[in-house]
């Protein structure tokens, strides 16, 4: 199982998102993992008003989603299934509309596109960005879900 490097401890906000931006996206990442880089880039996201900063965070945030996107169409890994057969099966906060991952990641792409280009009026521009971080922070807690039951 691949790790996915923490930030080390930082003294300004600049350096936390510099390091983020420069840390390798992990290759050997599972679908977990991928979702949570997902949610952090976004997090970072909904708190930057530096206009650069916010593209080069929405350009890792889809290099990111695309990686998430690819995992989509691949079997979960044993140690995940176990992961998703132990936990208690809850109702999703997904609705039913878009129960497929992939469409949600497709959605999360075409906000954080949106967003990056720059051509949307400011107040819209960050109306997104909070649509787009809970609509990563949504798809990131469905791909957890427990959905799986136990033969």
């Amino acid at each position: 199982m691949a790790t996915i490097p923490t930030l080390s401890y930082a003294q300004s906000e600049e350096s936390v998102i510099q390091q983020l931006l420069n840390a390798p996206l992990p290759q050997k990442a599972d679908l977990f993992q991928v979702a949570d880089l997902c949610a952090t880039f976004v997090c970072v996201l909904v708190e930057t008003d530096d206009s650069k900063t916010r593209a080069a965070l929405c350009e890792r945030l889809l290099q990111t989603l695309n990686q998430l996107r690819a995992l989509c169409d691949k079997d979960l890994p044993p140690y995940l299934i176990e992961q998703l057969i132990k936990g208690e099966k809850i109702s999703s906060n997904v609705p039913d509309l878009w129960q497929e991952t992939a469409t949600l990641v497709d959605y999360a792409q075409a906000l954080a596109q949106a967003v990056q280009g720059e051509t949307l009026p400011p107040v819209v521009a960050k109306e997104l960005t909070g649509l787009l971080h809970d609509m990563v922070w949504l798809l990131a807690d469905f791909v957890k879900e427990p959905y799986i039951t136990a033969h």
